[in-house]
């Protein structure tokens, strides 16, 4: 709110010193510094025809009579430093406290998607895809939260051969589960324990009715069964986690609908395929410095590619400003392929954005957990929920820049201490719960929006500030595509609260209107530790 007060009282100072606007920054201080610095000077020197210098104390001049600021000063080359008035900073809690929330101006505009979690329903969700769909599903409420039009939506990857795999491998389980010893599952089948668990159901259901019997039929029986089940596991997972999506896209509907087709029809007319050895190929070569790439096999069978390109082509006919896809770092080949296909199709440039997040880690101790204790194969996402509880999965994922490679801590996510991030930020709101009973106890009133004037302890000043920064913080998530901009924000602003907390008394019988001032601070600090552990799908318990 400060900064957005800020922007608009020195843009117009701009257009009366400069005699016209342009783009300036204004951003948080260096410490030392007051509470904000702009490079209005810097950028507008060349517009005024002045030095840097000259045109920041004519700015300087213009603002002095300005009811928000307490000082304002110049630093070289040209930069102008502020301090706000502590009226003006108090401004930020009447706000919050009078509305019970943290208004957040709606700059986003549009109808955007997020993809995520995106997979073959061939298993149950690992550790790796938990990491994506935390990293989706916050961006999505941080986006939402700014103002845009949001669908949440997941890919089910059911076509293709990995499809047909998981079938036969579903059917081997369940003839070996009747007795049938002399068939062994694909050598690049799914070997795991979940498809164990589906065989023994279907075996109990289907009895012995398709005991040693194989054609096009009953493969198309196996593997509808196989998705259907793990998918309904899937959504369990997901409900669990707190996920949920707006949208469940099917593969198989690209076909079935004409898309593919359509695709198809559209690269051709403009010559963008050609036949090759009896496959169909695309001429990625011709937008961008990569190989052409197959669509159709030889053996006339559809490549993910193909359906990849349909399935992006539909979401730009539903109408979508822009779509971020967010994929494993192994994925990062694909991307200059799909960028080729966005502009052979003619849709335009920033449309698909991709986010790439790095593999995951899991450590106990100094030891790192390689294997499943259920799977045999990998970490499912329900083991680690079960083990660290939502919300240190969902926190821990989270405050990670998708661009490094994640070592969770599984011991640490466990750790009722300072220590673990979660624990730290969830301790400051339960803190602030405990104020409000020592309030009641020691029959101390608390009154919203009263005696705030009386705040004016350097520690309580910094609180506030940090306070009024949280819509900073959800756009730099949005700029940065990067949730852990919130997770930085929320343990920033639990440490100031913690060192008010030890500086100033807060609950004070002897000094009721200063208490007071004091917990509507630490009411509006509550008020925003609530809503960034809902945007990150965490809770704010009352007690710990």
């Amino acid at each position: 709110m400060l900064r957005e007060l800020l922007k608009l009282e020195l843009s117009n100072a701009v257009e009366r010193v400069v005699g016209q606007t342009y783009s300036f920054e204004v951003d948080i201080a260096p410490q030392g510094f007051g509470d904000f610095a702009t490079n209005a000077a810097l950028v507008g020197a060349r517009y005024a025809r002045k030095s840097p210098m000259q045109l920041a104390e004519q700015l300087r001049e213009e603002l002095k009579n300005s009811e928000l600021f307490e000082s304002i000063q110049i630093a070289k080359p040209g930069f102008i430093n502020f301090v706000m008035k502590r009226s003006t900073l108090l401004r930020v809690l009447h706000r919050i406290i009078e509305l019970d929330n943290y208004p957040v101006n709606k700059i986003g505009t549009g109808k955007i998607q997020f993809e995520y979690g995106s997979a073959n329903p061939t298993g149950p969700f690992t550790v790796g895809h938990g990491r994506q769909l935390v990293i989706g599903d916050v961006l999505s409420n941080v986006f939402r939260e700014l103002g845009y039009e949001v669908t949440r939506e997941m890919y089910i990857n059911d076509a293709g051969r990995q499809i047909k795999l998981l079938g036969r491998s579903l059917w081997v389980r369940y003839n070996q589960i009747l007795g049938v010893k002399d068939i062994d599952i694909p050598e690049d089948g799914y070997h795991g324990q979940y498809l164990i668990d589906i065989a023994e159901k279907l075996a109990d259901e289907q009895k012995d009715r398709y005991k040693e019997k194989w054609d096009d039929q009953v493969s198309q029986f196996f593997e509808r069964y196989a998705v259907e089940s793990i998918l309904k596991d899937m959504k369990e997972d997901l409900m669990e986690l707190g996920c949920s999506f707006d949208v469940y896209f099917s593969e198989k509907s690209l076909v079935s609908d004409g898309t593919v087709d359509q695709v198809l029809k559209i690269l051709e007319q403009k010559g963008c395929t050609y036949w090759k050895d009896d496959a169909l190929w695309f001429k990625v070569s011709e937008f961008v410095e990569e190989d052409d790439k197959v669509l159709i096999k030889k053996d006339g069978s559809l490549t993910y590619f193909l359906t990849d390109i349909a399935y992006h082509y539909n979401k730009y006919k539903r109408g979508f400003s822009k779509v971020y896809d967010i994929w494993g770092s192994d994925h990062h080949g694909h991307i200059p392929r799909m960028m080729a296909a966005m502009k052979a199709l003619g849709i335009e440039d920033g449309f698909l954005n991709v986010i790439l997040h790095q593999f995951v880690t899991l450590k106990r101790g100094e030891e790192i957990v390689r294997m499943s204790t259920r799977a045999g194969e990998f970490v499912t996402l329900q083991e680690l929920r079960e083990e660290v509880g939502v919300d240190a999965t969902r926190y821990f994922f989270a405050m990670i820049d998708p661009n490094t490679h994640m070592i969770f801590d599984l011991d640490l996510a466990k750790e009722r201490s300072s220590d673990n991030p979660v624990y730290y930020v969830q301790y400051a709101h339960a803190r602030i719960c405990s104020l409000f009973e020592q309030a009641r106890h020691k029959s101390v009133l608390f009154e919203k929006g009263k005696d705030m004037e009386l705040l004016s302890d350097k520690s309580e000043l910094d609180l506030i500030k940090r306070i009024d920064a949280f819509e900073d913080a959800l756009k730099d998530v949005a700029r940065t595509l990067s949730p852990c901009k919130l997770t930085q924000y929320l343990e920033q602003l639990a440490y100031d609260f913690h060192s008010f907390y030890t500086k100033c008394l807060i609950v004070d019988q002897d000094n009721p209107r200063l208490s007071n001032a004091r917990l509507n601070l630490s009411y509006a600090t509550m008020v925003i530790l609530r809503k960034g552990l809902a945007l990150l799908g965490v809770s704010a318990p009352e007690k710990m």
